[in-house]
């Protein structure tokens, strides 16, 4: 955990434009600079970053956030890996906090691992290219492959020599540690003694969502019925195989823009589409899709295409995993590569562009492909076509997620009309297998909170609201956000003599209970803890970087600027323009004789433009917000009156009718509004 004096070093550090700019071209508008968004494909820039604020927002795919979310998102880091990548650009120095000396040498042990992994990919891309053993045998595998040198660099492929312990040497004499060097797989113990584990065999290092090495895959050139083809490292603090998909460093931003990540087995499939210009590949390294790497997918897209060799074995290897992908809420498609060819000497066969298009024109759908390959197999056979509907039902009864309902009902369909049978008898197929899996997570609940989702079921059922209720709510909602964001924007200003715009809401909402939303609650509760403790923390960029993402998230969307600042007024009438000059050398009443009556409005605008209003804006949104919760009340109240009660209820309830009614005309007289709906 990093120390939250490192956090503060690199808070008071950032300068958005200087973070953003680092991957966006910007340009100045206004008070804010604009650029194209690089989350998504556009022509038109939409990106825009306000430097006051400290935030960005993209008005074209909606994503929004500050310096810190800027990094987690482009770069797929994590929050911590994020506030690292900053520390190392402002050259601050990271201290770390640990709960346990546990915990503590877990880390340790993990840098060790990365620094120990640098330096053997260093030293194979070394034995590559500077050595003749490596230049005649590595470079020239590479090259036959048709692997150009810029893209063995960029991979940082190597070579590690014949010699029994050319890297051991190498790795004692740096004074690296023999117990990691054995976790990492790079040194193996063979009677006692120490040994290269990869020699003789081409590298390719596997790099996490930061590029650093995690571990290594290393070919074997030469042929040898015992040795395996591959070897990998083995599993340990950094290297977790089921957590990593090769080349997902390279591919990350090529599949964010193109919305699709095409996934091979292989590592050599993924450099040369990299070398063709297709750099939305990642390859599973030939072991089953698991869970966590679909979820490695999904941070980047929610489409995945599966490119596999064309043979038995291919279309066994793209088929497993389909279950967890579709829980995954993922859309994916099939390509089989024709001629028993790979993905590899299938672009170099015939290229880039043609490689695209037949991807693009031979995309199956995943479900239907898995049917056609159950019912050949199945044949005549009408045991085993029983067994084919019982799992294609059990397959779309995983297309569990609400917006996904219309595509369930689709595969339904078609399913139906391929097997040729009756659609609604596949549909109940369908419904009981989540019947099934609903009933098998529900026994995992604790009781009490099964006993609670029932009590909510049941109160729910017996309220009587109407569509106008929820409209009340929604909007209760919006005045909370509105008197958050006021908090944000405007808390630490000066109210009147004594107190602060933030004191005058407390006091105006001592308990908090006008807000329901649980989110803008928790800001509401933050602000008001950090202003009693430490008044110079309580403003918005202590919540625009907090390091709880939910309220971090919710200060960026209240603050997020949907106008830019208009230069209109400020060309019309600048400090060089000739009215600006006039009002400076003569009185005002002089001067409104020299403008032309029709301009004498747009002129006391302008006039107005810089007027301090916060404590109108203030007001106002507290006002609003009271007067929802009022005009709320008095509907619960009202549908409260309409139910059977004693007459000393009813006398009440009518008591509380009217006592909501006075406040409500209180807070119109106020506000000077006449009635709100």
């Amino acid at each position: 955990m990093i120390s939250q004096t490192t956090i503060q070093q690199i808070l008071g550090r950032i300068d958005i434009l200087d973070v953003v700019g680092d991957f966006v071209k910007l340009k100045k508008r206004g008070a804010n600079y604009l650029g194209l968004c690089p989350f998504h494909n556009e022509k038109t820039p939409s990106f825009t970053v306000s430097p006051s604020k400290e935030i960005y927002k993209c008005f074209g795919c909606g994503k929004s956030g500050n310096s810190i979310s800027f990094i987690m998102e482009h770069e797929k880091a994590s929050y911590v890996d994020a506030l690292k990548w900053l520390a190392n650009k402002y050259g601050i120095e990271v201290e770390e906090t640990f709960a346990s000396d546990e915990q503590r040498q877990q880390m340790q042990a993990a840098d060790s691992l990365y620094i120990i992994n640098s330096f053997a990919q260093q030293f194979f891309s070394r034995m590559l290219f500077e050595t003749e053993e490596g230049r005649d045998i590595g470079l020239a595998y590479f090259k036959e492959r048709g692997f150009r040198e810029e893209v063995i660099v960029k991979f940082q492929l190597g070579y590690s020599p014949g010699q029994r312990d050319a890297f051991t040497k190498e790795a004692i004499a740096r004074q690296y540690n023999t117990e990691l060097l054995l976790k990492t797989g790079l040194v193996a113990s063979r009677n006692d003694q120490l040994t290269d584990n990869y020699r003789g065999r081409v590298i390719f290092p596997v790099h996490n969502h930061s590029g650093k090495v995690l571990g290594f895959g290393a070919r074997i050139l030469k042929n040898n019925d015992k040795a395996p083809k591959y070897i990998n490292t083995p599993e340990n603090e950094i290297y977790v195989k089921s957590k990593i998909l090769y080349g997902s460093y390279f591919a990350r931003q090529a599949i964010d823009k193109a919305d699709e990540c095409l996934l091979v087995e292989g590592y050599t499939d993924v450099v040369s589409l990299h070398q063709a210009g297709i750099e939305n590949v990642v390859a599973s390294g030939g072991t089953s899709l698991t869970t966590d790497q679909l979820r490695l997918v999904k941070k980047y897209t929610n489409n995945l295409t599966i490119i596999y060799d064309g043979d038995a074995a291919g279309v066994k290897a793209a088929l497993r995993g389909l279950d967890m992908a579709l829980e995954e809420g993922l859309n994916v498609k099939l390509v089989l590569i024709p001629d028993k060819e790979d993905p590899d000497s299938y672009v170099n066969k015939v290229g880039a562009a043609a490689f695209r298009d037949f991807v693009q024109k031979n995309k199956k759908d995943f479900i239907l492909f898995q049917l056609e390959v159950a019912l050949t197999d199945a044949g005549n056979d009408s045991t085993k076509k029983a067994d084919v509907v019982n799992k294609m039902a059990e397959t779309i009864s995983r297309i569990n997620k609400a917006e996904d309902f219309t595509k369930q009902q689709d595969y339904i369909k078609q399913c139906s009309e391929i097997l040729k049978i009756d659609e609604s008898g596949l549909h109940a197929l369908v419904n009981k297998f989540i019947r099934d899996r609903i009933a098998t997570m529900e026994r995992k609940l604790p009781f009490e909170e099964a006993k609670a989702h029932e009590e909510n079921a049941r109160q729910a059922e017996e309220t009587n609201y109407d569509d106008a209720t929820f409209n009340l709510l929604f909007k209760d909602e919006l005045q909370e956000r509105e008197v958050a964001r006021v908090l944000l924007e405007h808390g630490i200003k000066k109210w009147d003599g004594t107190r602060m715009v933030a004191e005058y809401i407390f006091e105006e909402m001592p308990d908090e209970s006008l807000i329901d939303n649980p989110d803008v609650s928790l800001l509401v509760s933050t602000f008001k803890n950090v202003l009693q403790s430490n008044t110079v923390q309580a403003n918005k960029n202590f919540f625009i970087y907090h390091p709880d993402t939910k309220l971090s998230a919710l200060a960026v969307s209240l603050l997020n600027f949907p106008y830019d600042e208009s230069e209109h007024w400020r060309r019309e009438f600048s400090q060089n323009s000739g009215y600006q000059k006039q009002l400076f050398e003569q009185s005002y009443e002089d001067f409104i004789h020299t403008v032309a009556r029709d301009n004498e409005d747009k002129l006391l605008k302008f006039l107005k433009m810089d007027e301090d209003r916060t404590n109108e804006i203030v007001e106002s949104s507290v006002n609003y917000l009271k007067l929802r919760k009022v005009k709320r009340m008095l509907l619960e109240n009202q549908l409260d009156i309409e139910k059977e009660h004693t007459p000393d209820e009813y006398n009440m309830l009518h008591q509380t009718h009217d006592h909501l009614k006075q406040m409500e005309i209180e807070l119109t007289r106020k506000m000077g509004t006449v009635v709100i709906k």
